[in-house]
């Protein structure tokens, strides 16, 4: 059996007739550019086939595979992996900045986790955190005017063509208010929010298979309330109001920044914020930073998660590089507040009741956790007990305490392998909110992996309930 990275190798050369603009024959600047300036594809079918037209080339690779090692030498195999793997992730930042939304987010996904796909796929995907695919002008301006109500270049005392940053729902524009500040202004792409509908209306057709499984039912649960809450991020209203509640939660003392929004120049789909500058992750790491600078950025990172977690009641889910910044004096800004789960209702009670399992890390803690929130019966031995070897994998960094090393590549993939045993053996019965927390999970893991941490997660998320007030003697 062919592995993922011999089958990526032996794509075929040429592209297909139909779909995204090719890229091989463009550098990644250009591919960006030329895709996504055309219009958000919102049509059900035209983002089927487009999706369509790169699985297709991703089948004709067994075929391939078969063909090409009876023809080159080792080193020339060699060579043309490096070739393939390039062109492949082009590939796919073409296909994905051109229908943008959940696609997008795909991509996003896939670029937090170094050393699991090839580093080529990584490092080019990262390209859909940083680089902006822009909207045209004219539309940019006639989208502006009719959310605020006047030209961004008459309402702002300037306002930069060009945006410098991409989301998976909108771009980011530079800009000056007339009072001074530097602001932020994302643009929503019109149409996103169809565009959204029709990629989950789509992927339903992929889950068919599963509706013969036992688990149905949570798996149908699980993806509407993915959709439910990818839909949620198109507002920026809502955006607005987690910016207002996260930056409550933080002090100069911190060295953590939540960008300022300002509710007067925004809307639903235009979200006007203070501009902070700074490093991302990978330009930060190629500073060189000593391990105990690296450690004091992790650990500012999981203050800053566990603070909105435990005193904001905000569950941070888009945790991946392209929203943080390493700042001036050290200081860590977070952004991107769209995707985020409310802890409430009955939702907050079972969080209150895993913190059990969290904090005194005895096994009779964990199962108990474990069967509740995956509803698992007292015969599914098999279900138990790998539910409970993930959820340790999770969990032991914060239950045991002390430094854990979390540059550790061999504990880094056994988290990978894991989950994706849960997935082979379909055992998908949980939570509605499972699927939005493991994808935060791996993203916090691979963070911190890439960063090589050394830090004690349990100290800081210790202090961060005390702080609450939260009464945990029962089992503290």
């Amino acid at each position: 059996m062919a592995t993922v990275t011999e089958l990526i190798a032996a794509l075929p050369e040429e592209d297909l007739e139909h779909g995204p603009p090719t890229p091989e024959a463009k550098g990644i600047s250009e591919a960006i550019t030329q895709a996504s300036q055309q219009p958000v594809p919102v049509g059900r079918f035209r983002r089927l086939t487009a999706l369509g037209t790169l699985q297709a080339k991703i089948g004709a690779a067994y075929l391939f595979h078969w063909l090409r090692g009876f023809f080159k030498s080792a080193e020339e195999n060699k060579r043309h992996l490096a070739e393939a793997h390039w062109k492949t992730a082009l590939r796919l930042l073409d296909s994905m900045t051109y229908l943008r939304g959940a696609v997008m987010k795909v991509g996003q996904t896939l670029a937090n986790f170094p050393d699991i796909a090839p580093p080529e796929f990584v490092e080019t995907l990262e390209k859909l955190h940083f680089d902006a695919p822009p909207m045209h002008w004219s539309l940019l301006k006639e989208m502006v005017n009719n959310e605020l109500g006047d030209d961004p270049e008459t309402m702002f005392a300037s306002f930069d063509k060009q945006a410098f940053a991409a989301a998976s729902l909108g771009q980011v524009h530079g800009g000056t208010l007339k009072s001074g500040e530097e602001v932020a202004i994302k643009i929503q792409y019109p149409g996103i929010a169809r565009a959204i509908e029709s990629d989950f209306r789509n992927l339903s057709l992929f889950l068919l298979p599963a509706r013969l499984t036992k688990d149905w039912e949570s798996t149908k649960d699980q993806f509407a309330e993915l959709a439910r809450r990818l839909a949620l991020e198109a507002d920026y209203e809502q955006e607005a109001a987690n910016l207002r509640k996260a930056r409550s939660l933080f002090n100069d003392n911190d060295g953590i920044v939540i960008p300022r929004a300002y509710p007067q120049w925004s809307t639903g789909r235009v979200l006007t914020m203070e501009r902070l500058q700074g490093m991302h992750l990978r330009e930060y790491l190629e500073t060189n930073p000593s391990q105990e600078e690296r450690n004091e950025l992790g650990r500012k990172i999981m203050r800053a998660w566990y603070r909105m977690m435990y005193a904001g009641k905000l569950f941070y889910v888009d945790l991946h590089p392209g929203n943080l910044l390493i700042m001036e004096g050290g200081r860590l800004g977070v952004l991107d507040f769209g995707f985020i789960m409310p802890i409430e209702g009955e939702e907050g009670e079972l969080f209150r009741k895993m913190d059990r399992a969290l904090t005194t890390g005895r096994l009779e803690d964990r199962l108990a956790a474990n069967k509740e929130w995956c509803n698992i019966r007292d015969d599914e031995t098999d279900r138990q007990q790998l539910t409970e070897r993930y959820a340790d994998w999770c969990w032991r960094a914060r239950y045991c305490g002390g430094v854990f090393d979390f540059g550790d590549e061999a504990d880094f993939r056994e988290g990978i392998h894991l989950f994706t045993e849960l997935f082979r053996r379909r055992y998908s019965r949980s939570r509605q909110s499972t699927p939005v927390i493991a994808r935060c999970q791996f993203a916090m893991r691979g963070i911190l992996y890439q960063l090589k941490a050394k830090i004690n997660i349990r100290e800081i998320a210790e202090q961060e309930v005390k702080a609450t007030g939260w009464d945990r003697s029962e089992y503290a």
